[in-house]
Parts: C-alpha cells; sequence; structure tokens
C-alpha cells in the first residue's frame, strides 16, 4: 500500500514540474498589419520560436495575440523575433475595466 501512495505522489510531482504556464501578450506592429501577405509572414516567422503555442494576427484591429509559455519565451524574446522579420513590435497594454467604463460613460 505504501509502494502505491508514494507511486501516485511521484506521478503527481512529476505532473506538476510538467504543468506549463500558458500566457497571452498582445502586440502592434510597425509597420501596421494590413494585408493577407504581412499575416503570412508573421504567422510563418514568428510560430517557430521557442514557445509560442498560438499565433493570431488580426487585419482589422491591425494587433498580434500571442499565446506562449512563459517558461520558454517571453515578450522581450517575441519582440526580438518580430525584429528579425523586419517588424517592430510594441506590447499593447491591456485597458482596465475603469477605463473602459470611463470611456464608455463618455460616449
Amino acid at each position: 500500500m505504501k509502494k502505491l501512495v508514494l507511486l501516485v505522489f511521484a506521478l503527481f510531482l512529476a505532473v506538476l514540474t510538467q504543468a506549463q504556464t500558458i500566457k497571452e501578450v498582445v502586440f502592434t506592429t510597425e509597420p501596421q498589419i494590413d494585408c493577407q501577405h504581412c499575416v503570412k509572414t508573421i504567422k510563418e516567422n514568428i510560430r517557430f520560436e521557442k514557445g509560442v503555442k498560438a499565433i493570431n494576427p488580426d487585419l482589422n484591429t491591425k494587433l498580434v495575440t500571442i499565446q506562449y509559455d512563459s517558461e520558454k519565451t517571453d515578450p522581450e524574446k517575441l519582440i526580438k523575433a518580430f525584429a528579425k522579420i523586419k517588424y517592430k513590435a510594441t506590447v499593447v497594454e491591456p485597458k482596465k475595466e475603469t477605463e473602459i467604463e470611463e470611456k464608455t460613460k463618455k460616449e
């Protein structure tokens, strides 16, 4: 019985150490994304960066959303990856709920 408990505990620890910490960051780029070629270029190049799990360039908002494993990469490394393909990327800070509420009240 003790062996079974130890085995279960060891497996539990192994799963915890393998758990990924997935984060999301939104970038604006210069030049801005304005065509399908831009979208394709970004998708095909940034997806190979270590830790990138998903990438979504949006033509309407001109933003690039990236989900990444924070144990393998970070926004600074992703900015360097954009620079390799001649894009200057800047992190877009999410708006606080109070800012959004104030803006909608003014309108």
